[in-house]
């Protein structure tokens, strides 16, 4: 990856907050429990997986920086979803997303091209690399912000 692409990328990751928030804008209870389709995240819920998904890459990026071909460990997002309390209020949750995101930037922000080439081993996945890391959580949150889109858009519909 050329430091170009590179740092459109950075520069996604970051607007990453800004994105989910923009997209709670105005958003009440009702909108935040409404489900788009039977099965499918509300926009709480998805709001608490951006915190954990943000928490755990952002101990997998300090990993991969820190330590010498560390285990990176999968973890299963919809058991996370039924253990971890997914009804309880969101505001916890976005402080601890975009706290996440905004201190992984100032890292990324000041990467060598030798913690670039970094890697390790994901369990489920194999050969792990930073920049695979940063291509996986840069559009992340813009996806979800989407998704809360949607979920939104549903309570309003019934």
């Amino acid at each position: 990856m050329d430091t170009h692409a590179r740092q459109k990328l950075i520069d996604r990751y970051k607007d990453g907050y800004r994105a989910v928030s923009d997209a709670l804008v105005g958003a009440t209870e009702k909108d935040l429990d409404a489900r788009p389709a039977p099965g499918k995240w509300s926009a709480r819920e998805i709001v608490h997986h951006l915190a954990d998904s943000e928490m755990t890459s952002a101990v997998r990026l300090r990993l991969l920086v820190a330590s010498d071909r560390p285990q990176i460990a999968g973890y299963d997002q919809e058991e996370f979803a039924r253990r971890l309390y997914y009804d309880r209020p969101i505001e916890a949750s976005l402080d601890a997303f975009k706290s996440a995101r905004r201190t992984t930037g100032e890292i990324l922000d000041r990467m060598t091209e030798a913690e670039w080439a970094r890697e390790g081993t994901h369990t489920e996945h194999g050969r792990y690399t930073v920049e695979q890391w940063l291509e996986i959580y840069a559009g992340h949150a813009h996806n979800h912000a989407q998704q809360i889109r949607v979920a939104r858009a549903s309570a309003r519909k019934s």
